[in-house]
């Protein structure tokens, strides 16, 4: 799966095929569609391995739903929060390879993809140590942040027992965006897909057939996490990526503090995002009687990122067009590239959101069998069904300025839409004006739309030629640390 038959890309200096018959609409619906096929070709198996892997912690939050209200907020408190955070954290630091191995393998510079992730590896992995006493006390942080004390004390306890899942982001990661760089997506698909399927067999085994509950939910997620980290490692040392992987390196030590500056800007742009949506989750903790409001935000919040699963595929898509296209010069087919992703992921989130609202009377009985929680799922759905549709196009946005490194601005739109402005109106709403639970995610999506019409604004005013030229700057910097 060399580059050639992985990213067939298009010359730009061919001029296009025109007879004098042919309108400008159909030339363009023609250029529409090779591109759409080109990122289809990333986006399918990313979304079936982004699917996927949200599904182990998604299924298993699921079955622990049939366990008890207490054990079904644990689960979720703890994947939303302590999980969702290292989750937030490990894939921000791990998508500066985006930029750098995409950007890398679209100007030629294939052997230092292995470099960069080697580099990864190490920066991630101290990451993981910093962020282990968060799971070690991690009922007072959430006791602190206002949560009850009993789901405190129980989603504490889960977080305990998944610390071997911590360790198993810091490896995946960076694995995922080097493969992800190259076009190697399928055999991510197929490991994540077969992997899924056991974790589904071994949930209803362990958490429910021996009910071993919240120990058996940990060892089954935890065991499935690394299976997909050995499986993925295995594949790059057999076949040595077509040149990318050339061994192990001392030169993953060196020039760490740049490739530290890039990881800690993507992590910070990342992090706001996924944080966002998980303070949901711990304010809604602050609410009178909370263990319903929290169970029924887990639910939809575990529907919205199965959809968002759709749009992260479409990240990793244009991530790697935008990232490979400016390396190899090509700025024409990069802002084309950014017209079709978000067009086909506007359209995908649409029949989604039309989804989510056809069956929001349905949907809530999957996950719970507390008819009160059920009632009160239904009751929001109409708030989920527009974040679906917001977060079908903001992530593949991001994903765009992951691939032009543009991390930095995007970071700074994100604290402003975020956390100076949706947040503080979700929680008057929620709280001053008495909305509950619809105020607080009401004010959040406010945020969501208006940094959503930022990006927009950005990538329509973008040089891309500008953008080419840093990229080769770029890739000379950080390309000229190999050595035969």
């Amino acid at each position: 799966m060399g580059k050639d038959k992985t990213l067939p890309l298009l010359d730009p200096r061919d001029p296009p095929e025109l007879t004098e018959t042919k309108s400008a609409s159909k030339v363009w619906a023609k250029e529409f569609g090779q591109e759409s096929g080109r990122l289809w070709q990333l986006a399918g198996p990313a979304i079936f391995t982004a699917i996927s892997q949200y599904s182990l912690g998604a299924l298993t939050q699921t079955f622990c739903g049939r366990l008890g209200e207490l054990d079904l907020a644990a689960v979720s408190v703890e994947n939303s929060v302590i999980s969702g955070l290292a989750f937030g954290v490990m894939l921000g630091m791990g998508s500066a390879l985006e930029t750098l191995c995409g950007q890398a393998f679209g100007a030629g510079q294939i052997r230092m993809l292995g470099i960069y992730m080697q580099r990864s590896w190490v920066i991630l992995f101290t990451t993981a140590l910093c962020i282990l006493p968060i799971y070690i006390w991690a009922p007072p942080i959430l006791s602190f942040f206002g949560e009850a004390p009993p789901i405190s004390k129980a989603a504490g306890r889960f977080a305990l027992w998944m610390i071997p899942q911590l360790f198993a982001y810091s490896a995946n990661f960076p694995i995922q965006k080097f493969l992800q760089s190259q076009g190697k997506v399928l055999v991510m698909a197929w490991i994540s897909g077969g992997v899924l399927v056991l974790h589904a067999v071994f949930s209803w085994l362990f958490i429910l057939y021996f009910n071993w509950g919240l120990v058996g939910a940990a060892i089954t997620l935890n065991t499935s996490w690394w299976l997909i980290v050995i499986a993925q490692l295995l594949y790059i040392l057999i076949t040595k990526s077509d040149g990318a992987w050339s061994g192990f390196s001392w030169l993953a030590f060196h020039d760490l503090y740049g490739f530290v500056k890039l990881s800690l800007a993507s992590a910070v742009m990342l992090c706001l995002e996924f944080w966002y949506l998980m303070v949901l989750v711990v304010i809604t903790g602050l609410l009178p009687n909370p263990l319903i409001p929290v169970d029924a935000i887990s639910i939809c919040m575990n529907i919205q990122g199965w959809t968002a699963m759709i749009s992260v595929g479409f990240n990793a898509a244009i991530s790697v067009r935008v990232s490979n296209e400016l390396g190899a010069g090509n700025a024409t087919l990069a802002k084309f590239s950014v017209v079709v992703v978000s067009i086909t992921s506007t359209i995908i989130g649409a029949v989604c959101m039309i989804v989510v609202l056809a069956t929001k009377d349905v949907f809530p009985h999957l996950f719970t069998s507390s008819e009160a929680v059920a009632a009160e799922t239904t009751r929001i759905a109409v708030l989920l069904a527009f974040t679906v549709l917001l977060n079908s196009l903001q992530p593949v946005l991001s994903g765009v300025a992951v691939g032009a490194g543009w991390q930095s601005l995007v970071a700074y739109v994100n604290i402003a839409c975020y956390y100076i402005i949706g947040l503080p109106a979700g929680l008057v709403l929620g709280f001053t004006l008495n909305l509950g639970v619809q105020g607080i995610w009401g004010g959040m999506v406010a945020g969501i739309c208006l940094q959503t019409l930022i990006l927009i604004g950005i990538i329509y005013f973008t040089n891309w030629n500008k953008e080419a030229e840093q990229a080769e700057s770029r890739v000379q910097r950080w390309g000229g640390t190999v050595r035969d």
